[in-house]
């Protein structure tokens, strides 16, 4: 596959001695960090900077220098059936980090993602063509707490049509960084599954380039892990580009899980919709989600959406949600945002246990009805008979600290 150079996310910068001259070239509000890959342009984070506040800062600090990995994470890419893929339409390489199409789907966003990038070594590209029959699984999987660097890009020729599954599983303290870049008219899906260990840190960056014309399905299913941190930034690469952001969380007690993502409308007649829900069960389990969107001058037609809902199973649990909407452009479709946290209706599971359904299982039934829509669209049978499992199996959990809550409250 012919080496690519993907056009760098511009963000306008106003003169600084009149910034409101021209007010569409102000910088945007929702992304103040530069692009680069050297750490020293990022400031070492703290609470008191907008892309951090959320985060707990001391438990990640490890991720915020330069470091040796140390190579215990392991990869491994096959189909979803065991099968190997076909090398004629999947193409696997590992490469130093900067050779081939490595880097060149934007640059890092914050210190975290320039520090992968310097620690790291190599690179694991995965390059698709043609219509691909088979779903790719790319397993990822910790081996222990030493802290490691992953560097994968998955990227995609014009007219591909594919759907990848990333998995990451097993004990780790992980940095990684993602770069996905689709080519004009493919067709893609891209689901990144986090269901790591107690005790597991895993700080991404992901990097995402939609070609004209074409459409990516990105989706996140976060269900498990110490603490996560994935900030994904997009843009694209001409009009008429389709993009559907799709995430589930659920956090367990003490559990840390933040998804921030970053959607720039810089072409004409593009597409954008962000939907995440979470639910949150236990005492000091914390979800953030920061959604943000940014419609430049240069994107007439735009149509874009996001959306948050959080739902809180037990007392204790805190969700923190923002949706940030810049529009620098008038003549657009649509534009919108929303978010809500909930805590879990009490009537509504009255209600059930009145028909005869015991409480387990009536919670199921909520948890079940607040998250199918949304794994409906995934549209992953892999994903979705393995995610509702999961939810079920931490929900009938009698005897854990948050069902004592729930019985205790009544």
């Amino acid at each position: 596959m012919a080496e690519t150079t993907q056009k760098e996310i511009n963000i306008p910068v106003a003169d600084p001695n009149d910034p409101y001259a021209v007010p569409a070239a102000m910088p945007s509000s929702a992304d103040k960090e530069p692009r680069s890959f050297d750490v020293a342009d990022f400031a070492t984070p703290t609470s008191k900077q907008d892309d951090w506040r959320y985060t707990p800062l001391d438990r990640i600090s490890e991720f915020f220098d330069v470091f040796k990995p140390s190579g215990e994470t392991t990869i491994a890419i096959g189909n979803t059936d065991g099968t190997a893929v076909d090398p004629a339409q999947v193409h696997v390489s590992q490469v130093k980090l900067g050779e081939g199409v490595s880097g060149t789907v934007s640059k890092p966003s914050d210190r975290a993602a320039a520090v992968e990038w310097n620690s790291g070594r190599t690179a694991t590209i995965i390059e698709l063509e043609g219509e691909i029959a088979k779903p790719i699984l790319i397993d990822i999987t910790g081996s222990g707490e030493d802290l490691d660097a992953l560097h994968l890009v998955i990227a995609a020729a014009d007219n591909a049509k594919a759907d990848v599954i990333v998995e990451h599983h097993g004990l780790a303290r992980l940095a990684e960084g993602v770069e996905v870049t689709t080519g004009r008219n493919s067709h893609v899906s891209t689901t990144f599954v986090q269901e790591w260990a107690k005790g597991s840190k895993h700080v991404a960056n992901q990097r995402i380039h939609v070609g004209e014309g074409a459409s990516l399905r990105h989706s996140v299913v976060t269900l498990g892990g110490d603490v996560v941190r994935i900030r994904m930034d997009q843009d694209f690469g001409g009009p008429q580009g389709d993009l559907n952001m799709l995430g589930i969380y659920f956090v367990d007690p003490g559990e840390h899980i933040e998804h921030r993502t970053m959607v720039v409308h810089n072409e004409p007649e593009c597409k954008s919709r962000v939907v995440y829900k979470g639910a949150l069960d236990g005492k000091d389990a914390h979800s953030t989600w920061v959604g943000n969107a940014l419609i430049q001058p240069t994107a007439p037609g735009t149509d874009s959406y996001e959306l948050n809902r959080n739902l809180v199973l037990t007392p204790g649990a805190i969700a923190d949600s923002e949706p940030n909407l810049e529009i620098e452009n008038g003549n657009i479709i649509g534009a919108g945002h929303a978010s809500s946290v909930g805590r879990f209706d009490d009537e509504e599971l009255f209600y059930l246990q009145s028909r005869g359904i015991p409480e387990t299982e009536a919670r199921k039934l909520v948890v079940r009805g607040f998250f199918g829509e949304l794994v409906e669209e995934i549209g992953v049978p892999y994903i979705s008979q393995h995610l509702m499992e999961t939810i079920d199996r931490r929900l009938a959990r009698g005897e854990s600290d948050a069902m004592k809550a729930v019985l205790e409250d009544k």
